[in-house]
């Protein structure tokens, strides 16, 4: 079958900058371009307005003296203005040679915004063409609002694309610029303008304010457009643009008829680094690059995923740069714990894995995500707990800390089936609550190991709601032992430390 070749431009870097707080510098955008059309391979990039800032004019001047090195300069587009040639004399001091010239797309925005006729808009245009001719810099032609024009003047649209379908111009933008259309009139609209004007090159660029955006680009291929334009992480103006990682992935698994150049691999890469330029976060559950797409959270998915991959679909992690992954919580199952091990090269008996599987649900009711490299921790946790038969039991305690006054606290502890309650205060919280204990114990006339060293780790890459390990090593009669304790707490993964040493005395 032969695939019919779409265009993708991409415009991160022009439009997805209008996100409300965002703004790339010179060199990021140097750096972007580089990976949208080497790494990404998309086709064009949008890469600024003209006439806009002094930055600006830096960025697009290093980018053009890039693209001119490397045979991409025809790739690079900036937005232009109809303003009698002033933004083709910016153009030219940059090195660019393809504007996206913004013009009006409906009779609305015609009359009160420039509150001129249709003739006198055209022979501006006609103007603007004719410089661009004259300085050979190559022109595309936005018809802005032109979705409001289908909806509410088509007349002028269809009189305006007979007035450019006579000029020299290599594409026609069409922009749902307010996000409005719904993914029946994106066909319709679509379809009757390629069927009219068969020869001329259309490019579709969509909006989401609607959560349409993708359905809405998916209508636009089926009604015979030949260009779209999107942005990394769906990046632009209100609810954003159209999202590069969702498309491409539509047309590779839904478009067979269609062929884009888009390196899927590179997708993720890519996303990450446009987040961490722009301080734009990525929803959690953004297909194809947000953190949680790729994993599996309830017990019963891991377990089908053992069976024949019951719970993937198309949509591989891998085809992305990623990896799937089974979160440890407290819907988590032995499944996921298994799988989790088998990534980390350990092997626990079955009756290790129900007790390891219960510590996890425990620790997942108080914290929101118990992760991989929580998992050594976990199952060292459980082993050291059976080392010993449990006789004592810190059954509650209360922990103070003010300013200005002592720490205290007041702990309850059951040992042998009888119960005792002390108060104390101390240097620190852990200090007090070890005070309160020597007079538990000193009421049964009975010493306390001495604690010779108290340390604190959390797993590597976590981060302030990691588990946290507290391993205190005690002296009792000239011998040294050690007891770990684990918990989200600080405080409190010392005091279960120091519950196993009461029940190791």
């Amino acid at each position: 079958m032969n695939k019919r070749k779409i265009e993708i431009m991409d415009t991160t870097l022009r439009d997805g900058e209008q996100t409300s707080g965002v703004s790339f510098t010179a060199a990021e955008k140097l750096t972007l371009a580089k990976l949208l059309l080497d790494e990404l391979k998309v086709d064009r990039i949008e890469i600024a307005s003209a006439r806009v800032s002094e930055g600006e004019f830096k960025s697009v001047e290093q980018i053009t003296a890039w693209a001119k090195s490397v045979g991409y300069l025809d790739r690079i587009e900036v937005l232009t203005f109809v303003d009698d040639g002033l933004s083709l004399k910016w153009m030219e001091k940059t090195g660019a040679k393809v504007q996206n010239l913004l013009t009006k797309g409906s009779l609305n925005h015609l009359k009160y915004q420039l509150k001129k006729t249709p003739e006198e808009h055209f022979s501006d245009i006609g103007h603007v063409l004719h410089l661009a001719e004259k300085q050979g810099i190559t022109t595309n032609v936005y018809l802005e609002d032109w979705s409001n024009g289908m909806r509410n003047s088509p007349e002028y649209v269809f009189q305006y694309l007979d007035f450019l379908s006579t000029q020299p111009i290599k594409r026609i933008l069409l922009p749902d610029t307010l996000g409005i259309l719904t993914h029946a009139e994106t066909l319709d609209f679509i379809s009757q303008i390629v069927s009219r004007y068969p020869n001329i090159h259309f490019d579709f660029h969509g909006h989401n304010d609607y959560d349409l955006s993708v359905a809405n680009v998916m209508e636009a291929l089926k009604g015979g457009c030949h260009g779209l334009h999107l942005t990394i992480n769906g990046m632009g103006e209100r609810a954003g643009n159209a999202p590069l990682a969702s498309v491409v992935a539509v047309i590779n698994d839904f478009m067979p008829e269609i062929q884009i150049s888009v390196d899927e691999s590179s997708l993720f890469k890519v996303s990450k680094i446009v987040s961490t330029f722009t301080g734009f976060g990525i929803p959690a559950n953004k297909p194809i690059v947000g953190d949680n797409v790729f994993t599996q959270t309830a017990g019963i998915h891991a377990d089908g995923d053992n069976k024949k991959n019951l719970y993937f679909n198309d949509l591989l992690p891998e085809r992305f740069g990623r990896k799937r992954k089974y979160a440890l919580g407290k819907t988590s199952g032995k499944a996921n714990i298994q799988k989790n091990l088998q990534e980390l090269g350990l092997t626990l008996n079955d009756e290790e894995v129900k007790r390891v599987t219960q510590r996890i649900i425990e620790l997942g009711d108080k914290k929101e995500k118990v992760t991989k490299e929580d998992l050594p921790y976990i199952i060292s946790d459980v082993l050291d707990s059976e080392s010993y038969q449990q006789k004592v039991f810190v059954k509650s305690y209360v922990l103070t800390h003010s300013k200005g006054l002592k720490p205290s606290t007041t702990v309850a502890v059951e040992i042998d089936g009888e119960s005792y309650e002390e108060n104390a205060q101390g240097d620190g919280q852990f200090d007090a609550f070890m005070n309160a204990l020597r007079k538990v114990y000193k009421s049964k006339k009975t010493a306390l190991p001495i604690l010779t060293d108290y340390a604190v780790r959390i797993p590597p890459g976590s981060n302030s709601d990691a588990l946290c390990e507290t391993i205190i090593t005690w002296q009792d009669n000239g011998k040294e032992f050690i007891t770990r304790g684990l918990d989200s707490d600080q405080t409190v993964s010392a005091i279960k430390a120091t519950e196993k040493m009461l029940n190791i005395i």
